[in-house]
C-alpha cells in the first residue's frame, strides 16, 4: 500500500506528524491499542509504545511508511508533556524495524475523572 503524507499550504508543517495521509492500494490493517508493558517515566512508555507498534506492523508485512494515523491516549497530560511525546515518539520510529515515518497524528489528553477503575 501506498501511502502519500502531505502538509497542504496553508496548515501548519508540525515536525512529528503530517496534516494529511492518502493511502492507495488493497491490504487494511488495524493494530490494538499499545502499552508499555515495562513502566518507567513517560519518554520510556511512548517510545515502548511505539516499538510494540512497530513489532505489530513487522509481523504484518508493514513498516511506519505504511501507517496512515496514529491515536494516542495519554493520562494526565499536561502541555509541556508534548515535548517529552515528540522526541519519544521520533526516536522510537527511527529505532524501530518498521522505519520511520510521521504520519498523521492525534493525542487526545485523558483525565483521571473519566477513567474508569
Amino acid at each position: 500500500m501506498a501511502v502519500h503524507l502531505i502538509d497542504p499550504p496553508g496548515l501548519p508543517e508540525i515536525p512529528i506528524y503530517k496534516q494529511v495521509s492518502v493511502a492507495t492500494g488493497s491490504k487494511l490493517v488495524h493494530v490494538a491499542g499499545q502499552v508499555a508493558w515495562g513502566g518507567g517515566d513517560l519518554a520510556t512508555q511512548v517510545e515502548e509504545s511505539y516499538l510494540n507498534v512497530g513489532t505489530a506492523l513487522a509481523g504484518v508485512g508493514a513498516t511506519f511508511a505504511d501507517v496512515v494515523k496514529l491515536t494516542m491516549h495519554v493520562r494526565d497530560h499536561l502541555l509541556a508533556m508534548s515535548e517529552k511525546i515528540s522526541r519519544a515518539s521520533e526516536s522510537a520510529r527511527a529505532r524501530s524495524a518498521s522505519g520511520g515515518n510521521a504520519p498523521t497524528s492525534c493525542l487526545f489528553p485523558i483525565r483521571p475523572t473519566l477513567v474508569h477503575h
